[in-house]
């Protein structure tokens, strides 16, 4: 058994420390916000916060995480309120939708190490993800708003 601190919450998981945390997350654990894109870690669909950092959970074992606190889309906020995902919805940033919930927890990870991201910051914390619809102008428009909001949040 592996024990597991997802989205502030404890779970027993009986699967092999190899296995992919992507898919115990949305297999065993029945969180689905977290995609499944190329596999091989180079879409950024399934992007998680492990101890708050982004990474691909797509070839992060699950031994990797234990012990650690995992932060899946549906942890990101209590209410759907992070400044990420309220941007999203603000700028109208998804088109099909399947790749931002990957971009939205690469785009936390950014504002919170970097609270002012320019253009450039932003392009380069978010090279990553790939939008197959093309959305990152307003991609980037969320992310400028986001760091907006995050700024106002502090006040």
């Amino acid at each position: 058994m592996i024990t597991l601190n997802v989205n502030n919450k404890t779970y027993q998981v009986d699967v092999s420390p190899d296995m992919p945390l992507l898919w115990v997350v949305r297999d065993t654990l029945g969180l689905t916000g977290t995609k499944f894109g190329c596999g091989v870690a180079q879409c950024g669909a399934c992007v998680l916060h492990l101890d708050g950092e982004a990474v691909r959970s797509c070839v992060t074992k699950v031994s990797r995480a234990e012990g650690k606190k995992i932060t899946t889309i549906e942890g990101l906020s209590l209410h759907n309120d992070h400044p990420a995902q309220l941007a999203w919805n603000e700028m109208d940033v998804p088109q099909c939708g399947y790749c931002h919930s990957g971009q939205i927890m690469s785009a936390a990870v950014l504002l919170r190490e970097n609270p002012k991201p320019t253009d450039k910051d932003i392009d380069d914390a978010m090279s990553g993800n790939i939008c197959r619809c093309g959305t990152y102008p307003r991609v980037r428009k969320a992310i400028h708003l986001a760091a907006q909001l995050q700024e106002k949040d502090k006040r």
